[in-house]
């Protein structure tokens, strides 16, 4: 397979190490400078991955918020902490997922801040959150089992149920759209908004070019690597293929960017990192493709080629699953691979 590897200088970035602005993350909902205007605010999930970096901005008479939290009563209580001394006049929500856009009506509630996102993902939370065909759990669980996922594990993500309204209770009913490209004033500083696509719908990071900040969400994370799903209601669409390209948009920024990620720490290095995610996902389709030499597999076969742990409960199963399917579509994309559909079973070879 091509690999975006073509020289000594990319090879050497692969190997650069990233720089990280803080040894340790900040206790939980206590906010740290991180830059000029901007503060950290981690906050915790009740999933394996434990936390979510939330960013505070200055501006004019109040704070914008970028991203809200997960909803629990954990999160709340660390938000009336910081709303006393931090007013809110703006939310912004980089995508749907729920640690991300969970708390925003909450938030609207208690502070008046109106929602600010993209088209893609309002719509896109909403139809999950409503639980509409194809966006169901039904329609996931069915997706799953044409790509090989056994009845144990699927019957757990049924009983699971629409668990997107547990992290998102509400969402709220109006909202600024935000476009790619657009500028944003926030206190002193423009932001501009970059979409990025393949892990959400419509997924906004923010950059400032006089700060030389760059707020990626998920789409640029330091230690793991971003989830790149494909959905039932898009079974043919290239993920990995629209993330790939989604991230190289971000190598015109300066080299020594302050990434400030959902995920783990803030760090420098994004030339470096961009890097390192396509030497991942070239090492994983090539792992992929090995296997599909010696036979046809599905997307549930091919979990413990894709991943090195194994994966304990359905949340981190709807990941696995989507994340294997979107290799498989992005081999099949680039003609490395053939589909066979056979009695409603989906599977993959050379």
């Amino acid at each position: 397979m091509e690999t975006h590897f073509q020289d000594s200088r990319q090879q050497t970035q692969v190997n650069a190490p990233l720089t990280y602005l803080h040894e340790a993350a900040p206790a939980s909902g206590v906010p740290v400078p991180v830059a000029a205007g901007v503060e950290w605010l981690r906050m915790p999930l009740p999933f394996a991955l434990n936390h979510i970096n939330l960013w505070l901005l200055a501006d004019d008479a109040g704070y914008t918020a970028v991203d809200t939290g997960y909803a629990t009563a954990e999160v709340q209580a660390a938000w009336r902490s910081v709303l006393a001394e931090r007013p809110l006049q703006r939310l912004i929500v980089t995508h749907f997922h729920p640690d991300h856009l969970g708390l925003a009506a909450w938030l609207e509630q208690e502070t008046g801040s109106p929602l600010w996102m993209s088209q893609g993902d309002y719509l896109t939370g909403s139809m999950i959150h409503a639980g509409t065909s194809p966006f169901s759990v039904a329609a996931m669980v069915d997706f799953f089992r044409r790509h090989g996922l056994d009845a144990e594990r699927a019957a757990a993500l049924e009983a699971r149920g629409n668990a997107y309204r547990r992290g998102v209770p509400a969402i709220p009913q109006r909202y600024r759209q935000l476009f790619s490209g657009d500028t944003i004033r926030i206190g002193p500083h423009d932001w501009r908004t970059i979409a990025g696509y393949g892990h959400a719908a419509e997924h906004m990071s923010l950059y400032c070019d006089e700060l030389q900040v760059l707020i990626s969400g998920d789409m640029l994370l330091p230690r793991i690597s971003t989830n790149v799903a494909v959905q039932a209601a898009s079974p043919d669409d290239n993920p990995l293929g629209l993330f790939l390209a989604s991230i190289d948009a971000f190598r015109h920024l300066p080299a020594d960017t302050l990434v400030l990620p959902s995920h783990g720490l803030p760090f420098r290095g994004l030339h470096a990192r961009i890097e390192q995610l396509h030497a991942h996902h070239a090492e994983r389709c090539e792992a992929v493709l090995k296997a599909c030499v010696q036979r046809a597999y599905n997307a549930a076969e091919l979990i413990p080629v894709l991943f090195e742990r194994e994966f304990s409960d359905p949340h981190q199963t709807m990941f696995a699953m989507g994340e294997a399917i979107a290799h498989l579509n992005y081999l099949l994309h680039a003609g490395k691979l053939h589909r066979v559909e056979e009695h409603g079973s989906i599977r993959f070879t050379h």
